[in-house]
């Protein structure tokens, strides 16, 4: 039997707040198969944020063992970590954290150059990448010139460029107005069912979720029912 993506047995997290311990994660176990679409909900405070960032190697736990991508995270030196994180890890954050004097070809191609890639082929790869989230044509443009759902658009892209096997995405729509928002859930969809890439997705957003092949619930650091939803079809055009 393969091995889960993630594998996650007695993670504990905690945090120092006003003098007083705070326990966000308690002893979780968790499993994700390769290739599945997870949208991770619970409310404030639940421990999301946390996990996602664990998981894509930018926290460690205090306790507890976590293999992701076949690595085991505690045992990663911090430059053996960095590299692993670009190897195999993309992330989608709520804010698009894009760089506002660079095109979206250049915000696209700055990840890559951690790579051993030639700049003919960082280039290459980030032309790729924003033609796969339907922004060819767009690559000379700055975030200023582009709507939030395209510039979301570039940060998937960016996310993508490396050909990761996991994309982590924490509130990837808490900021686009409706339609925009089901644009970009229709390429992450797309992602996972054509590309077969394996998506945790924070949300507090049902419809969102939806999207998802399966929905975890999280609540007090604890792990909760995981739900599996009807599948939905990937859209003509994203």
């Amino acid at each position: 039997m393969s091995q889960p993506m993630i594998r996650a047995r007695k993670l504990t997290k905690s945090y120092l707040r006003g003098g007083e311990t705070l326990t966000v994660l308690d002893g979780l176990d968790l499993d994700m198969d390769e290739g599945r679409f997870y949208a991770l909900m619970g409310p404030s405070g639940s421990g999301k944020t946390t996990l996602l960032n664990l998981i894509g190697g930018l926290d460690q736990a205090d306790e507890g063992d976590l293999v992701v991508a076949g690595a085991d995270l505690a045992a990663l030196d911090s430059s053996a970590l960095a590299r692993w994180r670009a190897a195999n890890v993309g992330f989608v954050f709520q804010g698009f954290n894009l760089i506002p004097v660079l095109t979206a070809q250049e915000n696209v191609e700055l990840p890559l150059s951690l790579s051993p890639l030639s700049r003919k082929e960082r280039r290459e790869h980030a032309r790729y990448a924003l033609k796969l989230v339907g922004l060819d044509g767009r690559e000379d443009h700055r975030p200023g010139q582009l709507s939030g759902g395209q510039e979301q658009r570039v940060a998937i892209a960016r996310a993508i460029a490396s050909d990761p096997k996991v994309l982590l995405a924490d509130e990837p729509t808490g900021d686009l107005d409706r339609k925009s928002a089901d644009q970009v859930l229709e390429l992450l969809l797309r992602l996972n069912v054509e590309f077969k890439k394996t998506i945790l997705m924070v949300t507090h957003d049902p419809h969102a979720a939806a999207y998802a092949g399966f929905t975890v619930h999280l609540d007090k650091g604890q792990l909760g029912c995981i739900e599996t939803n009807p599948p939905r079809a990937v859209a003509a055009r994203v």
